[in-house]
């Protein structure tokens, strides 16, 4: 098995098509299934199940495409260090929760590789796509945030998943609601404000959503519940139904708007309001020069000591 074919099976397994993964590699897809076959009878094992839908890893394959993305990342960081950076084209990729602070440190290390070749990856998922995409070395950096209600959970599930959480930051929950809200002047808000109006939150994908929830508070029983699946649905659910989330008071108006304002939100035990945003890796996993750019840009961003 070569580094190529190894390339050949990471894009396969990213892309989850044959015909995509060959115009991303630009070969012809007679070549790409060639090759494909050529490993799985080298090994002896299925890595990808084949339908008209595309293709998906195997159990099998799943285990196998972990291992050999360790493989590939380690020879990336060779050619980076020693290489020629020009001709070296360079991936990463970062999962997280609907973290403004995190898009603009994305664009900030992108723009900073901005003379050489890459393949960048920024996804907004659900808490259990994060987890399970670094997990799977399909990201190399995820962001999400525990606290007194989930941290038992999450702090399983990433032990079971070998992977290591770094606290970034640790903040208050604040309300976010549009400009025009009828409580957009208020100092502090509390339950009993809100109550009239619509909770919004991010739909999660699993049965326990209240341990995945991207918002804090979430778990109490709300007159009026409303779930989005993205940021732009959700801002104008916001705006549209005087309807109002949870977040942490990091807030950038720059990629927000200045349509809409945090307010802090003062009720209950204090302790049960704080948010720890921080990032999960693989463990035992060296980060490569892009991922350590990316910190860097999340640090100046949040105004803390590099991470």
């Amino acid at each position: 098995m070569t580094l190529l074919q190894i390339n050949y099976l990471l894009t396969i397994a990213e892309s989850r098509s044959m015909n995509k993964a060959a115009e991303k590699l630009f070969i012809a897809q007679p070549t790409l299934t060639s090759a494909v076959r050529d490993v799985e009878s080298e090994l002896g094992i299925q890595i990808f199940h084949r339908t008209h839908k595309g293709v998906t890893p195997t159990i099998e394959g799943e285990d196998f495409l972990r291992k050999i993305r360790r493989v590939y990342q380690q020879y990336e960081e060779v050619v980076a260090e020693y290489g020629d950076e020009t001709q070296l084209r360079r991936k990463f990729a970062v999962s997280m929760q609907h973290y403004s602070f995190a898009v603009k440190a994305f664009i900030a290390m992108a723009k900073h590789y901005d003379a050489n070749r890459f393949d960048l990856t920024l996804r907004e998922t659900t808490t259990a796509n994060v987890i399970r995409d670094v997990s799977n070395m399909k990201s190399e950096i995820g962001i999400i945030y525990t606290s007194e209600s989930n941290q038992r959970v999450i702090n399983r599930l990433l032990r079971e998943n070998e992977l290591d959480f770094t606290s970034i930051i640790e903040c208050p929950a604040s309300v976010y609601l549009a400009r025009t809200h009828p409580l957009a002047n208020e100092k502090e808000l509390t339950f009993e404000q809100l109550d009239p109006y619509p909770c919004l939150s991010f739909e999660q994908e699993n049965e326990t959503e209240v341990f995945f929830a991207e918002e804090i508070l979430i778990e109490k029983a709300y007159q009026k519940t409303i779930k989005a699946t993205d940021r732009a649905t959700m801002l104008s659910l916001i705006e549209d139904l005087d309807g109002y989330t949870f977040c942490s008071s990091i807030f950038s108006e720059r990629l927000s708007g200045d349509r809409f304002v945090v307010i802090p939100f003062k009720d209950g035990d204090a302790a049960q309001r704080m948010m720890n945003i921080g990032f999960i890796t693989k463990k035992n996993c060296q980060l490569s020069s892009m991922g350590n750019k990316f910190l860097e840009e999340v640090s100046r961003e949040l105004n803390i000591d590099n991470l």
